[in-house]
């Protein structure tokens, strides 16, 4: 029987089936980018079941100047440390969100979730593609002035003045509203988050690999971005409801 995409439109492609069978019918190193957001095995859901090997799958479809930004939390990325084994870590950014989970009374409420960045050990990080954001909020420098002491006579104060809003470069902790009262998925991703890794990861025109796909909110950023994705979804329920979103959304420059 040939697997077919549940989702192929204008450069996104959507799978519905385990990614250890999409990721054989995939071109060795074509994604500039994995992004992912897996489960991670903290409950007793069962959705939430960490699955074994898969950050040594997907390495080989990741160019060489890449990199792979994992959702997760520290516990998970702690005990799963040594999944991680093939690959150099680089940084991590924190997603603050306005509401949080408590799975226990006795510890702070949790209104976070890393993001961590790796990049293969055959390639130094100077060969990895970047293209640093900036915001533009920039908060405006104190304006100062100077006189000139009375004896010297009148002279006209001088200003210093910044820009106000002017670019900066985004900081580590992003705040974004989580999707609480409107997603289809249990852990889905706001936008604002993964547009910010895509536009830092992946070139223009490239290509995005998201082997959990979810909701599809990576496919739908890769898109509003200018990048082509592909999506995989072993869960037939969550799939038929990203594919439900993705046809919902009138691809870049179409015309209603």
């Amino acid at each position: 029987m040939t697997l077919l995409p549940v989702y192929d439109r204008d450069g996104i492609t959507l799978w519905q089936a385990e990614y250890s069978d999409v990721l054989p019918m995939l071109p060795r190193q074509c994604a500039d980018l994995i992004l992912t957001d897996p489960p991670y095995g903290e409950t007793s859901l069962e959705w939430d079941r960490w699955q074994e090997g898969w950050p040594h799958a997907v390495c080989p479809y990741l160019k060489a100047t890449g990199s792979l930004w994992c959702f997760g939390s520290m516990r998970m990325f702690l005990e799963k440390a040594q999944a991680f084994d093939c690959w150099q870590f680089a940084q991590d950014v924190v997603w603050e969100k306005h509401n949080g989970s408590n799975f226990h009374a006795d510890r702070f409420k949790r209104v976070h979730e890393h993001a961590a960045q790796f990049y293969r050990r055959s390639t130094p990080w100077a060969g990895v593609y970047k293209q640093p954001v900036f915001t533009l909020d920039a908060a405006p420098r104190v304006t100062r002035r100077k006189k000139r002491p009375t004896h010297t006579g009148h002279i006209e104060a001088s200003a210093y003045v910044s820009e106000d809003g002017g670019p900066r470069l985004m900081r580590s902790v992003m705040y974004e509203r989580s999707c609480h009262g409107y997603a289809i998925h249990p852990t889905q991703k706001p936008l604002g988050i993964l547009q910010a890794l895509i536009e830092y990861s992946c070139p223009p025109g490239g290509l995005v690999l998201d082997i959990f796909a979810g909701s599809a909110s990576t496919l739908e950023a890769a898109r509003l971005m200018g990048r082509r994705a592909v999506g995989i979804e072993a869960n037939a329920e969550h799939a038929a409801a990203a594919v439900e979103r993705l046809s919902a959304t009138l691809p870049l420059g179409a015309v209603s």
